[in-house]
């Protein structure tokens, strides 16, 4: 078998075998097969796409790249749940420990961030101790007596995955959907979960911009979780405004809990519910999204929920005191006020402008490089659709360094105002 012929037959829009595509990845993660021409391999999927059964074979060899986590020795539902990323997205702190919270468990790998979206491991890292790199034997250990535990990236999961998207990102094939598919999927499986949910974020602040092609997306992913016997979930959801009323990792870190005892803001908290329910049915842990949302209901308002996060955070090391009631864990040196010049209802147009001045407030990163300032973030004191009065503080603006007053005009112009409210829903699809 030569990668030349596998490279031919998919110009010329025939359909790879499985033995074609387990050789392709073998020898890439081998290194016996060029960059250059796993490029041209890739660029060909880009223009011709895989059928369904092509990316499942596809994500399937890249799953198998490196090691696959087993926790059938457990013999419970492992849950996992996985989001495209986005501005303000802080849903896994505050939903996997209500799912634990539930009985569930949930044993989940996340990542850092870049550029406008914030990583999970980010803002749990801001937590003074939290530690996330952790053994495969600490993490199992973390899983079995807790329920809960969520770590950095393991380096010998999917090895492929990390060949392919590095150069994905540098020959112009990211935007495929079987290569998204098969690059989200192949890292999910590789965790072990048994069901997952998939969070694809859709809008100008996130990676699909278009709703339709965030169903096609979501469609695949499940058609490959049905042919590798895994239950999948996915959920469209709105990334046109920020998340929440938080954009930072201290910040957002106390919206979960505020969210986890009860407080949380309205479309934050629906996110929570609608994700928490869909697991729970997917898991079959309840019978209908009904009973799911009386459920987490019952463990936010007996503080079970609450309760569980504290006890996961002290597993990995956390210190749980920066969250009592006096506690000035969350102290930036520097504020600034944006104040509302007119009145009306205000409607965020663009979530990625608030992304990229938290980013330069110091809470994201442009290089990967580049180090995190956790006080760093923006406070959305006005959120779409709430009516604004001249004078108002529309957002706050927080960091360890003097704050640039420039970014109050970038995000002005990411805003209006209307006469009216305008129509804003938070979840656009139920996909199972």
């Amino acid at each position: 078998m030569r990668i030349i012929d596998i490279i031919n037959k998919k110009v010329e829009n025939q359909t790879l075998t499985k033995e074609e595509i387990d050789f392709f990845i073998k020898e890439y993660v081998a290194e016996n097969v060029p960059d250059y021409q796993a490029a041209a391999l890739l660029m060909a999927i880009r223009l011709n796409g895989l059928s369904d059964a092509e990316t499942a074979q596809l994500t399937d060899a890249m799953m198998h790249s490196g090691e696959v986590l087993d926790w059938s020795y457990l013999n419970k539902v492992i849950v996992d749940k996985h989001s495209t990323g986005g501005v303000g997205d802080k849903v896994s702190i505050a939903l996997c420990p209500i799912l634990a919270a539930l009985g569930l468990t949930v044993a989940k790998m996340s990542g850092r961030g870049l550029g406008h979206t914030g990583g999970t491991l980010d803002k749990l890292e801001s937590i003074d101790g939290y530690n996330f790199s952790v053994t495969d034997q600490q993490f199992r250990d973390l899983v079995e007596k807790h329920g809960i535990a969520i770590v950095g990236q393991n380096q010998k999961l999917v090895p492929a995955d990390k060949k392919i998207y590095a150069l994905r990102d540098v020959t112009g094939t990211v935007q495929s959907i079987p290569l998204i598919a098969s690059s989200i999927m192949s890292k999910k499986l590789a965790t072990g979960s048994n069901c997952i949910l998939l969070d694809v974020k859709c809008g100008n602040g996130a990676f699909m911009k278009d709703i339709n092609e965030a169903k096609k997306l979501g469609k695949l992913m499940i058609e490959i979780g049905k042919k590798l016997n895994r239950k999948i979930a996915v959920e469209i959801t709105n990334m046109q405004q920020p998340l929440g009323k938080t954009i930072g990792n201290k910040i957002e870190v106390l919206e979960a809990i505020d969210t986890l005892n009860g407080h949380g803001p309205k479309d934050f908290t629906e996110i929570i519910y609608s994700s928490g329910s869909t697991l729970l049915v997917l898991a079959q842990k309840a019978k209908d999204e009904v009973e799911a949302r009386k459920m987490i209901d019952e463990v936010i308002n007996n503080k079970k929920a609450y309760n569980k996060f504290l006890e996961w955070i002290s597993a990995q090391g956390g210190n749980i005191k920066v969250f009592e009631k006096d506690s000035k864990w969350f102290n930036p040196q520097y504020k600034q006020e944006i104040i509302a010049s007119q009145s009306g209802y205000l409607k965020i147009k663009s979530a990625i402008d608030f992304g990229l001045v938290a980013m330069k407030l110091g809470a994201g990163r442009s290089k990967k490089e580049d180090s995190i300032d956790y006080e760093a973030g923006i406070y959305l004191n006005k959120s779409s659709n709430e009516y604004v009065n001249k004078g108002d503080v529309l957002f706050t603006l927080y960091s360890s360094k003097p704050i640039n007053p420039e970014l109050q005009k970038e995000l002005l112009s990411a805003i209006e105002f209307s006469e009216s409210k305008h129509d804003i829903q938070t979840v656009f699809a139920k996909l199972m």
